[in-house]
């Protein structure tokens, strides 16, 4: 393959928006370029929904010894357009007592903040919606409406067992929040960038046939798991799935959601999860770098949606195979454990850059992090003896 061929492949969809720009007037090119932006995001990414929602029933079933979806189309593969027309078709119930309008607008307020993440994403090479110099600060401003959605959602149902719900999920979002953000920090350190574009840009060199990506580093590669273990949290996913702890406190926040309100809840769940392992991408993984030098011919938004596409692979097997944690668990997790080594990352990756380059470097930040984390570790499964009976982490 030619250069120019293979340039023309990784740039064939910016190509074909300038070509599809040029036919408008200048005046009107602004506007008809941030829809075209706006409509390949809306159309990517709910069908990358339905794409994960039977890839997430199959496996699971595959996990579990029994079939899944394997009736509706070929392989069951138009399941997840049934499921739609009987969400769209199911009796739309409000609470007699409920704020109605508060009601109809959390799964609306929760499915929008979660498009507009995706925004500042870099999908491909020059292949960002909008390049802002803080892509990284807007990420985390646009998910922190996601907790307001759903302490709508909890609120306005006037039902006990929704604000429940809602109160468990603001605590674990607002609690794995911070060491999600401060995993983030080291890497905006080393970038010396808050953009997403400019941070993923960073990493697409090579040394030989070796990346420049952050989680090849000690410090990116503790960080790297921190957040995705914040990340697992932030969107309720199993085993930190206790805002619809079925036995406890029946369906959640969205206890008194049916139809099609209840699907949009479960669009933006997903679309959530799509939207952090992208930044988990961006900011650790390379973006849309190739993981080789002799790579690089393959266009860079393929490597960034088969890095996605493995992470989400990793989320169904996470579910598959973890039971769900306790309340006291989850909350000890996160601020005795995760807090302390967001922290040490934070310092490790600034060690990093200050020392001189050799094996030196490579001991101390590795001891930074080993050291504290078998110690972390160590207290947070003895745990606290309370009266006679001493209560761990493990159990």
């Amino acid at each position: 393959m030619t250069q120019a061929p293979v340039q023309q492949l990784d740039q064939i969809f910016v190509m074909l928006k300038h070509w599809l720009v040029g036919y408008v007037p200048a005046a009107a090119q602004p506007v008809v370029s941030s829809l075209l932006s706006v409509v390949a995001i809306l159309a990517l990414f709910p069908a990358l929904f339905a794409f994960t929602t039977v890839l997430e029933r199959k496996g699971l079933g595959r996990m579990q010894n029994r079939y899944g979806p394997n009736r509706v189309g070929p392989f069951g593969l138009l399941q997840p357009l049934a499921d739609g027309i009987k969400s769209l078709t199911k009796e739309d119930v409000v609470p007699r007592t409920a704020d109605k309008a508060v009601h109809f607008m959390a799964p609306l307020l929760l499915v929008a903040a979660s498009f507009l993440a995706y925004a500042v994403l870099p999908v491909g090479r020059n292949m960002a919606a909008v390049n802002l110099d803080a892509g990284v600060l807007y990420f985390f401003a646009v998910g922190a409406v996601a907790e307001l959605a759903v302490f709508m959602a909890g609120w306005s149902s006037h039902n006990k067992y929704s604000l429940l719900g809602a109160m468990r999920a603001i605590a674990q979002m607002i609690s794995y929040e911070v060491p999600l953000i401060l995993s983030s920090l080291a890497v905006i350190m080393a970038a010396g960038s808050l953009s997403t574009v400019e941070i993923a840009g960073r990493q697409a060199g090579y040394s030989g046939i070796w990346p420049h990506w952050y989680v090849l580093t000690p410090w990116g590669l503790a960080g790297f798991l921190l957040f995705m273990i914040a990340a697992t949290a932030e969107t309720n996913r199993s085993p930190f799935d206790l805002p619809e702890g079925e036995s406890e406190i029946i369906a959640g926040y969205y206890t008194e959601y049916s139809g099609f309100k209840f699907a949009l809840f479960f669009l933006g769940e997903y679309l959530g999860m799509f939207a952090i392992s992208g930044l988990g991408i961006t900011l650790f993984l390379g973006g849309w770098s190739a993981p080789f030098s002799f790579l690089t011919w393959i266009p860079s938004w393929i490597w960034f949606f088969a890095k996605l596409l493995a992470l989400i692979a990793v989320f169904i097997w996470m579910r598959g195979t973890l039971p769900r944690l306790r309340m006291d668990q989850l909350m000890n997790f996160a601020w005795k454990f995760m807090l302390p080594m967001a922290l040490l990352v934070m310092v490790s990756a600034g060690v990093w850059r200050f020392l001189p380059h050799g094996v030196l470097r490579w001991i101390v930040c590795f001891v930074m992090i080993a050291v504290p984390y078998v110690l972390l570790g160590r207290g947070l499964l003895q745990g606290k003896k309370i009266g006679k009976r001493t209560y761990r982490f493990a159990e």
